[in-house]
C-alpha cells in the first residue's frame, strides 16, 4: 500500500490549484496522485493550529505528547509505507517531521514529499 497522508489543516482552499482537494475523487489532488497509483487520505485534524506562533514548533510537539497511546498499550510494526504532504516545501520547516518522529515511534516508516 502506498498512501499519502495529507496533514495539511485546508487542504481545500482553492488557491492551491490541482493540489487541492476536490470533493469528488476523480478531481484535484486525488485524481493526481491516483494517477500515479497512490492513494490519498485527508487528515486535517492534523493540521499546524499553531503555525501563525513564534514557539509553533513546542506548541504542536506539546499537543502530539498529550496525545499520545495510553501506557501498555502495544504497538503494531507497519509494513506500509506513509507518505506526509503538506504545504512547506522542506519538511525541516514543517510539523509533518514531528508528526513523522511520533510515527516512527510506532513502527511506521515514513518518507517526506518536498
Amino acid at each position: 500500500m502506498r498512501t499519502v497522508v495529507d496533514v495539511r489543516l485546508r487542504p481545500d482552499h482553492a488557491h492551491i490549484g490541482s493540489f487541492a482537494r476536490a470533493r469528488s475523487p476523480e478531481k484535484g489532488i486525488q485524481a493526481l496522485l491516483g494517477a500515479e497509483g497512490l492513494d490519498y487520505a485527508s487528515l486535517p485534524e492534523l493540521g499546524n493550529v499553531f503555525m501563525d506562533c513564534a514557539d509553533w514548533r513546542e506548541r504542536f510537539q506539546a499537543l502530539i505528547e498529550a496525545r499520545r497511546r495510553p501506557a501498555g498499550r502495544a504497538t503494531a510494526a507497519h509494513s506500509a509505507a506513509l507518505r506526509l504532504l503538506c504545504a512547506e516545501k522542506r519538511a525541516s520547516d514543517c510539523h509533518r517531521t514531528l508528526i513523522a518522529d511520533r510515527l516512527v515511534t510506532l513502527g511506521w516508516r515514513v518518507e517526506h514529499i518536498e
